[in-house]
């Protein structure tokens, strides 16, 4: 029971949650301009809990016969049969009951529109089979998170008034999020451009690819940036975070130009982004706190 326990969270990869949910409670935080109930927190929680393991586990299934083809992929759990077809949709199946409750918990607006992450989480595993947009259709996925965290305390959802606050972190973190993925997809490089898959780099080639990755961090930190010290016009803990957060894309790829090895990607995609949400999360609570 332990081993298959352990077995599935290694499956759902619980530990990537770290790159997105510090912007859920980003959002919450801002909205709120100050500290968020024990409520709210906990539901923001298991609500982009439950949302990204169902993610996590439609893109292991709906992958799972290009996986078995792939050497590096070949031991993910349902390619090597360490989880059943029947039991990842078992995972999706409570997963998405988990989040769809957590929404209505939380509030009228959040459930009306939690249908919508889904979707795109469906979807995205299908475009690399034709378009490299696929990179930013999982940014999409993920720009959910800032603004999602603001519906969950204000019950609204208002582009053109103050909520523009949470579109424009939501708008750089497709930016942030793509241009990860792009980075990830070089461990990949020869594997899709044999069977014919578009991403960045099987279709532009790697020099390309980070290049335009770096770009996406860019526009990133830009908008990001922006959002935080025009619209929300912080303190000096801020911008301390958003220094450290320069400093963490300069040498994310300043690693990745040492080469497309596994290793220095792997650092690069899992260590430094997860830093780099929890850097904005910690500086920004530290700046509304203080």
């Amino acid at each position: 029971m332990i081993k298959k326990l352990g077995l599935i969270m290694d499956f759902i990869k619980i530990e990537h949650t770290l790159f997105a949910l510090p912007f859920a409670y980003l959002g919450a935080f801002l909205a709120q301009n100050g500290l968020i109930s024990l409520r709210t927190f906990i539901l923001i929680a298991t609500a982009f809990t439950g949302l990204r393991t169902a993610a996590m586990s439609l893109n292991r299934i709906i992958d799972r016969e290009i996986d078995a083809l792939n050497p590096r992929t070949a031991s993910r759990h349902i390619p090597a049969g360490l989880i059943s077809l029947r039991e990842a949709y078992a995972i999706v199946a409570i997963s998405l009951a988990v989040y769809f409750i957590s929404a209505y918990l939380i509030n009228e607006t959040a459930f009306i529109l939690s249908p919508i992450p889904v979707i795109t989480a469906y979807v995205y595993p299908y475009l690399k089979r034709f378009t490299v947009l696929s990179h930013y259709v999982l940014g999409l996925n993920l720009a959910f998170a800032p603004m999602g965290g603001w519906i969950a305390v204000t019950n609204s959802f208002d582009f053109l008034g103050k909520d523009m606050l949470a579109f424009l972190i939501g708008v750089a973190v497709i930016f942030w999020v793509a241009g990860f993925d792009m980075i990830y997809a070089l461990q990949d490089y020869d594997f899709d451009r044999k069977h014919g898959l578009h991403s960045f780099p099987a279709r532009f080639g790697i020099r390309a690819s980070k290049a335009v990755a770096f770009i996406n961090h860019i526009a990133f930190f830009s908008i990001l940036s922006y959002a935080i010290l025009h619209v929300y016009s912080p303190g000096l803990f801020v911008r301390i975070g958003l220094a450290i957060i320069l400093a963490i894309i300069i040498a994310e790829h300043l690693i990745v130009n040492l080469g497309k090895d596994e290793k220095a990607i792997q650092i690069a995609f899992f260590y430094m982004n997860a830093a780099l949400s929890s850097v904005l999360l910690v500086f920004t609570f530290l700046d509304v706190l203080l």
